[in-house]
Formats: structure tokens, C-alpha cells, sequence
């Protein structure tokens, strides 16, 4: 490997000596996902319900995500380019295309799995549509849309490195310096914080979705869960 010639140790000095600018990088890095996660929540939450609500625009809007979601990111970031120029801003928005579909497809499913008989028993409290979805419906479909968060964290996560291909910024900086220096120091030290970065989301955000999942989920449903726990235990 790469990292045998130059050393382990050679990495760590690197990195010693340029925490600084790799933390710096690391941050904004942080900021363009954020960010492009951010507007994708905004958008992709109410198209998640639309699609819940009215089944006639929910194949157009799954369709148009996918279509979306299946270009590649650099061919993607590229068009972005031509009508939004070099930088920050054409990076966030590719980022918020990306992660739009696990957004949008988690809600829809999460909204169809609610019991029926809970929106009934809503409608039959008198709650009108707006206070059924936002206190009954969103809150169990929350595992769901966490899930859907989580995929497109690590989604943004990854397409973020190529933001210096197009003007940005981020740890990729550190990566494409390094593959037109041809130093695999400069290679490893930004991708090794990059991928611990995508690691420890996924980890987080897991961790977040299971105790949303537990939280919401049925009581007869968590004591056949602990029985058989028991059981097995036993």
C-alpha cells in the first residue's frame, strides 16, 4: 500500500503539522452538507406528504428524484455549473439534489405505515388535517424519516469531496491536491477524516433512530420484544 511507503508515522506528522488547515477543511466541509441537507429537508418533507396525500403526484415525484438521484454527481455538478458558476453555491445545490430522494421516499413510506385506525381515532378527537400530521402522523413516521436522513447524510457526505472540482472547498481540496501532487500523504489526510466523518454519522444518526423507533413503537409490540429478548437470553 501507499500509506507502507511513506509510513504511518509520516502520516501522522502530516497531519500533526497541518491540523489547522485540515480542521478548517473538515469544517467546511460540515457546512456544505449542512447546508445542502438543510433545504433538502425543507423540500423533501413536503413532497414526502404530498406524495402520501395524493398518490396521482406521488409516481411523478418519486420518478423525478430518482431521474435525479441516478445521473452521476460530477455530470450533475457540472450542469449545475453552467447556470450557477464555480463554488459554494453550486455545490450545496447538488448536494440538496442528492439527498432529496431518500428524503422524500422515507416520509412517503413512513406516512403510509401509520394504522389507520390512529388517524381515525385523531379525526375522531376533532383534530382538522394540519394538527393530525403534525401531531400524530410526523411524529410516528419519524424513525422512517430519520432513516431517509441518514442515507442522505452519508450520501452528501461522499459527494462533497468533489467540491473542489467545481470551485468549493472541503476536504476534498486536501484529496485532489494530493492527486495532482502525486503525494498520497496529502491523499490519506483528507480522506481518512472524510470517511471517519461519514462513519461517525452514520453511527450518531443509527443510534437517533433507534430510540425514535423505540419510542413510537407500539407497547404490545415492545413487550413481545422484551419476551422474546428474555427468552433467548434465557
Amino acid at each position: 500500500m501507499i500509506v507502507q511507503a511513506t509510513g504511518i508515522g509520516g502520516l501522522m506528522q502530516y497531519m500533526s503539522d497541518n491540523a489547522s488547515t485540515l480542521l478548517s477543511l473538515t469544517l467546511e466541509h460540515i457546512v456544505m452538507v449542512v447546508c445542502g441537507l438543510a433545504l433538502a429537508l425543507l423540500v423533501g418533507i413536503p413532497l414526502g406528504i404530498v406524495c402520501a396525500r395524493h398518490e396521482r403526484f406521488a409516481s411523478v415525484i418519486l420518478a423525478a428524484a430518482n431521474v435525479i438521484q441516478v445521473v452521476p454527481s460530477l455530470a450533475l455538478l457540472a450542469i449545475l455549473m453552467m447556470f450557477l458558476g464555480l463554488g459554494f453555491k453550486t455545490i450545496v445545490v447538488g448536494l440538496f439534489f442528492y439527498s432529496l430522494l431518500p428524503i422524500i421516499r422515507n416520509t412517503y413510506v413512513g406516512l403510509k405505515e401509520i394504522d389507520a385506525n390512529l388517524n381515525e381515532a385523531g379525526i375522531g378527537l376533532g383534530m382538522n388535517n394540519w394538527q393530525l400530521l403534525l401531531k400524530v402522523q410526523l411524529p410516528l413516521a419519524l424513525p422512517f424519516l430519520m432513516a431517509g436522513f441518514r442515507v442522505a447524510a452519508i450520501i452528501a457526505i461522499g459527494v462533497a469531496t468533489l467540491a473542489p472540482l467545481i470551485g468549493g472547498d472541503g476536504l476534498g481540496r486536501e484529496i485532489y491536491a494530493g492527486l495532482n501532487m502525486r503525494n498520497s500523504l496529502k491523499i490519506y489526510a483528507g480522506a481518512i477524516p472524510a470517511a471517519l466523518l461519514a462513519i461517525i454519522t452514520d453511527v450518531v444518526l443509527g443510534k437517533l433512530q433507534d430510540k425514535l423507533k423505540n419510542k413510537h413503537e407500539p407497547a404490545p409490540q415492545k413487550k413481545a420484544s422484551d419476551q422474546k429478548t428474555s427468552a433467548l437470553s434465557a
